[in-house]
Formats: C-alpha cells, sequence, structure tokens
C-alpha cells in the first residue's frame, strides 16, 4: 500500500484515481524519481497511467512550438529582406510609356527605372555623360533631352546590333526633321566593352573626365525576343548566348566540350542552382548521343531534370532561367570584369560625378555593393552588418532632404559616397507595364 501511495504521488497522469493537479515537473524528473524511490516489488499493473500518452503529448506540444518559431524566424528574415530595398514611388506616365514604347512587344527594348535615372542625374550638371551599356538608347535619348547643356556624349556596346540601332534612335532624336543639328553636343558610339571604358577615354582626350556613367547590366528585349541569339527559355534555337557575335566561344561549346566539374561548377556559382549535379550528369550523359544543340533540347533535358516536388511548370522554369543565366554569365565572362569595370568607371568620373549601375541579380548586385563599398574604403561598424554593410554608422547620413528626395540613406567615404544604401527598385506600377523589370536594383556612387 505504501508503494502505491507512493506511486500515485507520482504519476498522476491520466490515472482513473481522483488527485489534485500535478506539479508541473519535466517528465525525466518525475520517471527519476520514482525510480530512486519505487520498491522493486511495486505493482504497476494496477495504474491506468500511459507514459506513452504523455510523451506523445509533449511531443506534439514541442511540435507546434517549433513550428511557431520556426514561422516566426521565417517571416523575420523575409521582412528583413524586403527591407533591404527601396521600393521606388516616382508615378510612371503610362499613357508616354505606352506611347513610346507600346504594349505589344513592338518596341526593341523599354528602358527599366528610366525615371529614376533621369532623376539620379537630375541635380547633376552633365557636360559629358557615358553609356557603358548602349542598347536600344533609351536611357541615353531620355538623358541628353533632360540636359541641354551636354557637350559630349559617348555610348559603349558590346553587340553591333544593339549598336547599330542604339545610333539610328540618337540620330532621329537630334535630327526630328531632318534639319542641320544646331546644338553642340557631340556624339560618338563605339562598338566595345565596358571594361576598356578608359581607354576609349583616353583616345578623345588623354585628361577626359565625365560627368556621369550610367550601366545597364540587364540583357535588352530585343536580344531575348531575337530566338536566333539563343537567350530565351521559351523560344527554340542555337545554343550560342554571345552578346559579342565576334567572340568565340558559344553555350553549346560549354556544355558539349568543358569538363564535367567546370560544367557543374558554372551551373551552381553562376545559376546558384540547387539540382547542379543532377543536370551536370545529364548533360553529361547527352553527349553520348551527340550532345546539346538547340535550346529546345536543353530546355527538355531541365524539364526531364526538374524534381517534382517544385512545382510542376512553374519549378521546371525556374530551374531552366538559372541554368541559361548561368551559361550566360560564362559565355560573356560578365562577372570575372564587372568589379575592375566599375572601378574603372569611378576612375573615369570628374568630382562630383555619379555612376549609376542597374543589376538584374544577386550575383552582379552583390559585386556591384561590394565594390561601392571597396571604392570608398569603408571600415568597421557592428551595427551596419546586420544590413550587408560594413562602414562606420557615424558615416550614414539619412534623409538628405527635399532638393533629391529619391536618396533616402546614404554612406559617406574618403574618396566618394554611396547615395543608395539600399537598392531602389522598380514601383509596382513599372512592374505591372514592364514584367522584365521586377529584379532590377538601382545603386549609385558620387566622387568626392
Amino acid at each position: 500500500m505504501a508503494a502505491k501511495s507512493a506511486l500515485k504521488n507520482l504519476f498522476p497522469y491520466n490515472c482513473s484515481l481522483k488527485l489534485p493537479p500535478p506539479p508541473k515537473f519535466p517528465l525525466f524528473f518525475r520517471f527519476t524519481a520514482a525510480k530512486a524511490i519505487t520498491p522493486a516489488a511495486a505493482d504497476f499493473s494496477t495504474l491506468e497511467c500511459s507514459s506513452s500518452s504523455i510523451s506523445n503529448s509533449a511531443q506534439k506540444k514541442q511540435k507546434a512550438k517549433n513550428a511557431k518559431v520556426l514561422k516566426q524566424k521565417t517571416s523575420s528574415f523575409v521582412e528583413s529582406q524586403v527591407k533591404r530595398r527601396t521600393r521606388s514611388d516616382r508615378e510612371i506616365d503610362e499613357d508616354s510609356l505606352l506611347k513610346y514604347y507600346g504594349n505589344d512587344n513592338s518596341c526593341p527594348h523599354v528602358p527599366v527605372l528610366l525615371g529614376e535615372v533621369l532623376d539620379v542625374f537630375a541635380s547633376v550638371p552633365l557636360r559629358s555623360f557615358v553609356d557603358c551599356t548602349l542598347g536600344a538608347a533609351g536611357h541615353s535619348s531620355a538623358i541628353i533631352k533632360a540636359h541641354p547643356e551636354m557637350k559630349l556624349f559617348l555610348g559603349l556596346d558590346v553587340d553591333p546590333v544593339a549598336h547599330e540601332i542604339a545610333q539610328a534612335r540618337i540620330k532621329g532624336d537630334l535630327y526630328p526633321d531632318c534639319c542641320k543639328f544646331t546644338s553642340d553636343l557631340q556624339v560618338k558610339t563605339f562598338v566595345n566593352n565596358f571594361k576598356n571604358i578608359k581607354s576609349v577615354l583616353h583616345d578623345i582626350d588623354e585628361k577626359l573626365l565625365v560627368d556621369g556613367i550610367l550601366m545597364d547590366l540587364g540583357m535588352s528585349s530585343m536580344q531575348v525576343n531575337n530566338a536566333e541569339r539563343g537567350f530565351s527559355v521559351l523560344n527554340n534555337g542555337p545554343l550560342d548566348m554571345r552578346m559579342n557575335p565576334q567572340a568565340s566561344l558559344k553555350a553549346e561549346d560549354i556544355l558539349n566540350s568543358w569538363p564535367d566539374a567546370e560544367v557543374g561548377k558554372v551551373l551552381q556559382e553562376y545559376g546558384e542552382e540547387s539540382n547542379w549535379y543532377h543536370i551536370q550528369n545529364k548533360i553529361v550523359k547527352a553527349r553520348l548521343h551527340g550532345g546539346l544543340h538547340s535550346t529546345a533540347e536543353l530546355v527538355d533535358l531541365i524539364r526531364s531534370s526538374a524534381s517534382r516536388t517544385r512545382g510542376g511548370r512553374q519549378g521546371w522554369i525556374k530551374t531552366a532561367i538559372r541554368v541559361f543565366q548561368a551559361l550566360r554569365i560564362a559565355v560573356n565572362d560578365e562577372l570575372n570584369t564587372l568589379q575592375d569595370s566599375i572601378h574603372a568607371c569611378f576612375d573615369s568620373l570628374a568630382s562630383g560625378g555619379r555612376l549609376a549601375v542597374i543589376s538584374f541579380h544577386s550575383l552582379e548586385d552583390r559585386i556591384v555593393k561590394q565594390t561601392f563599398l571597396d571604392i570608398i574604403n569603408c571600415n568597421g561598424g557592428k551595427d551596419e552588418v546586420q544590413d550587408g554593410w560594413s562602414c562606420d554608422p557615424a558615416k550614414v547620413i539619412v534623409d538628405r532632404g527635399e532638393k533629391e528626395a529619391w536618396i533616402r540613406r546614404m554612406i559617406s567615404g574618403q574618396i566618394g559616397s554611396i547615395l543608395t544604401k539600399r537598392p531602389i527598385t522598380p514601383s509596382e506600377k513599372e512592374e505591372t507595364l514592364n514584367p522584365r523589370s521586377r529584379s532590377a536594383k538601382l545603386r549609385v556612387i558620387q566622387k568626392g
């Protein structure tokens, strides 16, 4: 009887005995206590207490608690990611946009963040300006019109097709009525890579420094829409992906000739694709049957490799976009030259000049952000590490004022200032009118 009395006190859960509410001791404590004081001959069979039910109940509570904590952490992470950008609140004139660029893909390219780029250079006297990625001259044309004081405009593009379109666009803006041009503006365009900006400027004037530079790192719509260029996931064409048609390396060469490990490295590092190893093996096996020679063949391979748990069509399309991105970056050696090119552009600025860079994926944006920090020589600052920056918080200036309302937070360094502590992204209206702008991020640095 003494043993049963002791057990009643130790195991009051789920028992038929009418006992007062149990003390809230940990489960392991109760079993440990029972083992210490209970006689070996004690009869447990008379108690209707179930330790398994207690254990299951505790596990369910713990799982629910863990799920709640995970949900809170996920929500906080998403919120922190959103806060790391500044969505533009600039109004867009939809009628003007449709008038000039249409809504049926008839225009070769719709410039992204056009109004925001104009704001960046609005307060800077642009006597000289360089567009490092001329494209269809959407940004350039608007900037030239907004700055009548401009005396020298330089445009660079590695794509000769884009260069030809841009020349016609700028000429049409400068000579709207086929009349003689009366402005003093000197326009020079080159089929050249922006990594050579210093040599281009040197050939014009050994001491030439410019007031503004723009780098738009995205592909133009005319490149994506042309299936023969090989950039499109949805349109069949050759596996080319060269920005410069005169270059020798094609995506087809990488897929069919590069070592297995190199192909996997491209997919993993440039595409940030989690399923890279499986896709790499599929690519290598395809070589046994003649290799891959069209974008449709590559897309079919990716579709057969995509996990069914990733959301069907949506899943494989996202995988295909990452794979195509990886190959395009490798073919054009985009990331290896970006950091040096940004340094070269900053060196080419006059005091007070500004460099604006528009990136379209995390790899590019990461390089732009870090290179800007390296340029202004920032150090220390634990309070800023949480936002991905490592500058002394004392150098962060908030709210520049009404003169340039687009500047929310800036970071001042030794030889320049980052005017966009967080990148500017398109407004919701622009994303609706031009879905290809969704991933665009604008960062700006000023010299001196």
